[in-house]
């Protein structure tokens, strides 16, 4: 992108930031966390940090201090903060048509979905579902595999470690007993079987499974992939015993590893993949796309929906974001950086293991300090993430620069220093 291009963006944000703040009102990061805690519910605990304004791989907050975003919205920002190109599309389709509910089309849908088919390399008879999040795109693959089931075939297999969503079906698949218990009982059916344990997979299929539902790389276990071993085998014993294979590619998909979608080795094709997050850029949306007539055919008119799905403007938002990234050569530096970061973080010390898949990055840390770093990394204006005690997970913007990258790299040492001293001293520190 060119400084023109950045300076534009820039400004274009603060501009919306200006009309949203004659609307809101102003006022310290203090003061709106105070009001936050009073008007909305808990379900999120405090918020880090009120953010105001965004413009590439970088943010501010209501007091002025800047962010470097190696979290992206948790993958969803593909193109960062602001994009000049995808505001502009996003305000020219609203400007035009916004929204007309699913007894209508529009020229952006059509186009989105015949896009994802060329990008998948989808075969015939292969078709696209619009949702407007990554849980809906998951919910409605459950209502796949149980059409597919029927009443014989009631079963659907997922992996320990796994997060597929919160709503109640999306939840059922989601591994963490934390986040389901407390709503049990869940949609019945649903079994959990070992992560990337070829043998477990093979012992639970049989004639009572209608799916087996899998991200190729788990994110919120701390970014581990399933190996390749694995996903032949699952794609071998789903065909063998009937049963669908749905790959989650809400985190992994739309470039975020370097390629299009994970997808299967030696060219297999799942039943069906669901995305969300870095298709619209930012703009909410999610997507089901079945592979062959077999799984397109399971869910007939009236038996799935929804009022806002596949609306003009998310769809023009998720057009404009691939635009991009085919167009500028973004998969090609996500390549490039996540190099930069693979070896960066090889090299410093209190770093036990790298996981980099483009630039979805996961790295575990010789202590169970990675809270403490996050901490540390956000008063050093980085946002990074925790998925778990040990873990830290980055997923940029796709155009990242290795400037910004090293940027990182070279602070980090300094980060897991101040998280160790405080583990070591938590008095001190609070």
């Amino acid at each position: 992108m060119t400084e023109n291009k950045q300076n534009d963006g820039q400004q274009a944000a603060e501009l919306a930031n200006a009309n949203a703040a004659a609307v809101t009102g102003t006022g310290t990061g203090e003061q709106w966390l105070s009001r936050y805690k009073e008007s909305l519910m808990g379900v999120f605990g405090s918020p880090q940090r009120v953010l105001v304004r965004g413009a590439g791989a970088l943010v501010w907050d209501a007091d002025g201090k800047e962010y470097l975003d190696l979290l992206g919205g948790i993958a969803v920002n593909a193109l960062g903060h602001a994009h000049p190109f995808v505001t502009s599309v996003i305000s020219s389709q609203l400007a035009t048509l916004g929204h007309v509910s699913n007894f209508f089309t529009s020229p952006t849908q059509i186009a989105l979905a015949e896009k994802l088919l060329e990008l998948s390399a989808a075969p015939a008879g292969s078709k696209v579902f619009f949702a407007n999040s990554g849980t809906e795109a998951n919910e409605a693959a459950f209502k796949l595999a149980r059409s597919h089931g029927g009443k014989e075939r009631p079963t659907i297999l997922a992996l320990e470690g796994g997060f597929h969503g919160r709503t109640m079906g999306a939840l059922a698949m989601t591994a963490k007993a934390a986040y389901r218990e407390p709503f049990e009982p869940m949609p019945a059916g649903v079994r959990h079987i070992a992560f990337n344990d070829i043998e477990a997979l093979r012992d639970a299929m049989d004639s009572s499974v209608a799916a087996l539902v899998i991200e190729p790389i788990q994110g919120e276990a701390g970014v581990r992939p399933l190996s390749a071993e694995y996903l032949k085998a699952a794609r071998e014993l789903t065909r063998e015993h009937g049963a669908l294979l749905i790959l989650d590619e809400v985190q992994t998909g739309v470039g975020r590893t370097g390629s299009w979608f994970v997808g299967l080795p030696d060219g297999e094709t799942a039943d069906a993949m669901t995305l969300a997050k870095g298709l619209g850029g930012g703009f909410p949306i999610g997507a089901v796309v079945t592979f062959g007539e077999g799984p397109s055919r399971l869910l007939s008119a009236g038996q799935h929906g929804t009022t806002f799905g596949g609306n003009p403007v998310a769809t023009a938002a998720a057009l404009a974001t691939l635009h991009v990234l085919e167009t500028q050569n973004v998969l090609a530096n996500v390549a490039a950086v996540s190099a930069v970061f693979a070896e960066g973080l090889a090299k410093v010390d209190g770093v036990a293991d790298v996981r980099a898949f483009g630039l979805l990055i996961g790295f575990d840390l010789t202590e169970d300090i990675a809270a403490g770093v996050v901490t540390a990394a956000l008063e050093a204006g980085f946002i990074v993430n925790a998925p778990r005690p040990n873990t830290i997970r980055l997923a940029p913007p796709l155009n990242l620069t290795a400037e910004q990258a090293r940027s990182f790299l070279a602070a980090l040492p300094a980060l897991i220093a101040t998280a160790t001293a405080a583990a070591q001293n938590p008095e001190k520190s609070a």
